[in-house]
């Protein structure tokens, strides 16, 4: 039978924490960063294929792409938040217009 001891992996061999925690946390924010951009590209479909405002739409996948590009070089999310109130004021202009 198997040995029932407790594992103690705070002292294993070649278990390396923070270098764990780290790949964990860009993780996080490379799901966050494309969350964003793939609402911001759906956003941009919606405003030119049912609104009819493709010039609209190609301003909003220009700003996407920027965003999720300075986002992934820099580390910071606020480029994808800032693309992505940027794609809701363009959609709900479009719905006026």
């Amino acid at each position: 039978m198997a040995d029932h001891a407790e594992v103690e992996y705070a002292t294993a061999l070649g278990n390396d924490y923070d270098e764990h925690e780290g790949t964990y946390i860009r993780f996080l924010h490379l799901t966050v960063v494309m969350i964003l951009y793939v609402i911001n590209i759906v956003l941009g479909l919606a405003i030119g294929g049912v609104m009819g405002h493709w010039l609209t739409a190609v301003a909003v996948f220009i700003i996407a792409t920027g965003a999720v590009t300075h986002g992934l070089l820099s580390g910071s999310r606020t480029s994808g938040v800032v693309a992505f109130v940027f794609s809701l004021l363009a959609f709900a202009a479009s719905g006026l217009g």
